[in-house]
């Protein structure tokens, strides 16, 4: 039996794979062309036990049929990993909303279709921030659990790039646990969702190293760059090793425990300065090359804002996350190194 795995070619999702390929599980990925299918299938050395398919739109709500029908008696576990993530748009219901919701509901609904009585299991990538209501993150006294959701709907949402992102993740993830609500009986399979914060670490491989990398490595990426008389951006938020969400993913799938749970994957808290902070003690490469900012004033060391308590995945999932100074540490090596710094 396979793992159907939307948007293959994700930051995430690679890490994911990289983990199921050495627990010889047989992988079907998605991607939205074929040239990026080659590339993968490429990078993974055409490894027998990975094949691809092109999913071209999903926002389409039949996006999936085809795929899911072709392998329909195959298919044990899906992983729904696929969903936009950036903020560079003006057109947050074409761009955002619509193929999160639609790629989510659109997966399920071809599941039941076509491969009700095989799938099993499926896992879904949220986000944190389907989670956390932002007006209340500095808020010292707040408290957030895998029980909250953030308040925004599809009309509130469309504000900005970013509120439109966080309405996107919370309206696809309520759908999925809807959709398994509202067809008790008609399909067999589990859902559990993935909520993870930030997600940095380094790419699978190292020639995906580039001038601009996926949103959140991004920030690392712009600060490893950055001059020294250049402004702290003023972030505060949680993070998370991608190695760590894609172990959780896999856990999921294999898991009794697991079944029908939301977890939180978030290690910790940090600031911009935190993370300034790691690159300056760690890196003398860059030293005086960045800013130094006001060190150990962060979230590392302070209690900045509202609290994540996690501790019930945490405790479900079994294994201990990654510190902070351990990803951006594997991060940055891994940008210096292919820049031929280290």
């Amino acid at each position: 039996m396979s793992v159907f795995i939307s948007g293959a070619t994700g930051f995430i999702a690679q890490h994911i794979v990289t983990q199921l390929l050495e627990q010889n599980y047989k992988i079907i990925g998605t991607a939205r062309s074929q040239a990026k299918i080659d590339g993968l299938l490429a990078q993974f050395g055409n490894n027998p036990n990975l094949s691809m398919e092109v999913v071209e739109d999903i926002s389409e709500l039949d996006a999936f049929d085809a795929t899911i029908k072709k392998h329909s008696k195959d298919i044990k576990y899906v992983l729904h990993t696929a969903s936009p993530f950036h903020f560079e748009t003006d057109r947050y219901e074409k761009d955002l909303l619509i193929p999160a919701v639609n790629g989510t509901k659109g997966i399920l609904e071809s599941i039941q279709k076509y491969a009700a009585d095989t799938v099993e299991r499926v896992i879904i990538t949220s986000s944190i921030v389907a989670v956390f209501d932002v007006k209340k993150e500095r808020d010292i006294n707040h408290v957030l659990t895998e029980a909250d959701w953030n308040p925004y709907t599809w009309n509130t949402c469309q504000t900005n790039p970013h509120t439109a992102y966080f309405g996107s993740k919370k309206l696809a993830e309520r759908a999925a646990w809807e959709f398994v609500e509202d067809n008790k009986g008609k399909v067999k399979f589990t859902l559990s969702t993935i909520n993870p914060s930030f997600v940095f670490g380094p790419q699978n491989f190292d020639e995906d190293v580039t001038s601009r990398l996926n949103t959140s490595c991004e920030i690392v990426n712009r600060l490893i760059h950055s001059r020294p008389d250049d402004p702290i951006e003023d972030l505060y938020a949680g993070f998370i090793d991608v190695r760590d969400v894609a172990k959780a993913h896999v856990l999921s799938m294999q898991r009794s425990e697991l079944a029908g749970q939301r977890l939180i994957l978030n290690s910790g808290r940090f600031t911009i300065q935190d993370i300034v902070d790691i690159l300056n003690e760690d890196f003398p490469v860059l030293k005086g090359m960045i800013p130094v900012g006001t060190p150990h004033s962060g979230a590392q060391h302070n209690k900045l804002g509202a609290t994540i308590d996690n501790s019930r995945s945490k405790k479900l999932l079994g294994f201990k996350f990654r510190t902070l100074k351990e990803t951006i540490d594997d991060t940055t090596t891994q940008i210096l190194k292919f820049e031929g710094k280290l």
